[in-house]
């Protein structure tokens, strides 16, 4: 996450989903950005949703004018903004900015499994989304990444999760797919699921507690969000089979089961 993002329609589409989760499961959420510095981009600058209330303020409307209020202000766009608002209940914010180097970003998770420990749920907020190959643990860059090894420490730690995950160029079912395999994997007991938007996707880990607010968290993005966030989830048989420890996953016997319609853009 970069403060520059801030406000804009998929910050709109991330907020609305963290509020109706929270709103159907009571959880106690740990927002972790994954700040990284701005790069002076034009990344986050899609803000001309704001200026159409008749297409997106049905959604959220108190999300949807408080986002409009903050931008119009002239403020500095940064994450601190959401965090100063109230417009996440029962939420804490975990907002340092995530180093390079192997013995920073040690230090930094440390911190973040100490803050987590009254929180039931923890959103994690990467720039780019989880681990890949090309951007290896401690090297440059990988401040813009999470780590398996994490998302693995902070599952032991009794935490569901909720996790940021670009799309890359492969057809989307298929590479949800792979990612809740691969979450499930590395998430014992769990029940994943994914939240889509046209953009990004936001994976999901239930803690076995925590698994009975699975049908309100879908119901109230149906209510809510229906037409801008897809829900995916795993076939009953998937879910309940053994956990495949291996990073390969069985794409060809698979299945998904699509609960709401494709988002747009604005």
């Amino acid at each position: 996450m970069k403060d520059q993002y801030f406000g804009d329609i998929n910050d709109y589409r991330k907020y609305g989903l963290l509020r109706a989760i929270i709103r159907a499961s009571g959880f106690r959420v740990l927002f972790s950005w994954m700040l990284t510095p701005d790069d002076g981009s034009t990344d986050g600058k899609l803000i001309s949703y704001l200026d159409r209330p008749d297409k997106w303020a049905c959604h959220d409307p108190v999300l949807f004018q408080t986002l409009k209020e903050l931008l119009a202000a002239g403020q500095k766009r940064r994450v601190s903004l959401i965090e100063d608002s109230g417009l996440i209940p029962k939420a804490e914010y975990f907002s340092s900015l995530v180093p390079d180097s192997t013995s920073g970003r040690s230090a930094w998770f440390s911190s973040l499994i100490a803050q987590a420990q009254s929180s039931d749920c923890i959103f994690l907020d990467p720039d780019n989304g989880l681990e890949v190959k090309s951007k290896p643990y401690g090297g440059k860059g990988s401040s813009k990444i999470l780590y398996w090894c994490e998302v693995e420490a902070l599952w032991a730690s009794g935490k569901s999760l909720l996790i940021y995950q670009h799309f890359i160029r492969e057809k989307r079912p298929r590479f949800i797919e792979h990612m809740l395999e691969t979450l499930r994997s590395s998430t014992p007991g769990s029940f994943v699921e994914a939240f889509s938007t046209p953009h990004v996707v936001f994976l999901m880990a239930l803690q076995p507690e925590h698994q009975e607010f699975h049908g309100a968290i879908v119901s109230a993005l149906q209510e809510n969000w229906a037409g801008q966030i897809q829900h995916w989830e795993l076939t009953r048989a998937q879910q309940s089979a053994p956990a495949d420890r291996s990073p390969v996953t069985r794409l060809a016997s698979a299945e998904l089961c699509v609960r709401s319609s494709h988002g747009t853009e604005s």
